[in-house]
């Protein structure tokens, strides 16, 4: 089957619609993910188990589990006691969810990266918690942090195929219609595979200039 530019053209705003789909649930959904990580992260470091315990417990079990069974569950099971969601809405909840649980686990690296010295030097010049926080620690962990986060997010991009097990069509889902009305693979596929490389090469580059920046800052 040759290559048809004609076709191409024909399908393409049905694919940048999808596109369109894709970014908004990806960075909608790391956003959740880096709030959530946070809290996660924060919350396995208290010094109380009824705290520490319970949150860890639930974090391995949503890490231990599958994205594709943690969005049917959101989709198709919380329905049964009355929480229905969108299926856009769904999909971000699930992806958020799913990745703030490895998310924390670099907030935890970066925050424990930042020396005991640092934090007795800052209790010896009296600042508060939020000064300790904002001046001493973030500034030296968020940049050991950046290229972990910026492959978590790439990840994502490439794991948003499976919000089409729940009715979003975003790129690979519009993809797959085309093709399976159409019977032509090659051009919506391959157009698909350009978008995910293209897109994972320019946040790759983003990342890289933010960490030279905040390194130089620092």
């Amino acid at each position: 089957m040759e290559w048809d530019w004609e076709f191409v053209w024909e399908i393409l705003p049905r694919l940048l619609d999808g596109i369109r789909i894709t970014i908004l649930a990806t960075f909608l959904g790391f956003a959740l993910a880096a709030v959530l990580g946070l809290v996660i992260a924060l919350a396995r470091r208290s010094r109380s188990r009824w705290l520490a315990l319970p949150v860890g417990i639930a974090a391995d079990f949503i890490r231990g589990t599958p994205l594709l069974v943690q969005l049917y569950i959101l989709f198709f099971a919380l329905p049964g006691v009355g929480i229905i969601l969108s299926p856009l809405l769904a999909g971000v909840i699930g992806l958020g969810l799913h990745n703030s649980t490895y998310i924390a686990e670099v907030y935890r690296a970066g925050i424990e990266s930042v020396s005991r010295g640092q934090w007795e030097a800052a209790r010896a010049c009296n600042l508060s918690l939020v000064q300790t926080w904002r001046h001493v620690v973030l500034p030296q962990a968020l940049p050991p942090m950046i290229p972990a986060l910026s492959n978590y997010l790439i990840a994502m991009f490439k794991e948003t195929p499976l919000l089409s097990a729940i009715t979003v069509y975003e790129v690979m889902g519009e993809a797959r219609a085309i093709a399976t009305t159409t019977y032509r693979y090659i051009e919506p596929i391959t157009l698909v595979g350009i978008f995910f490389l293209v897109i994972s090469l320019v946040c790759a580059y983003l990342a890289r200039l933010l960490e030279r920046r905040m390194r130089i800052a620092s």
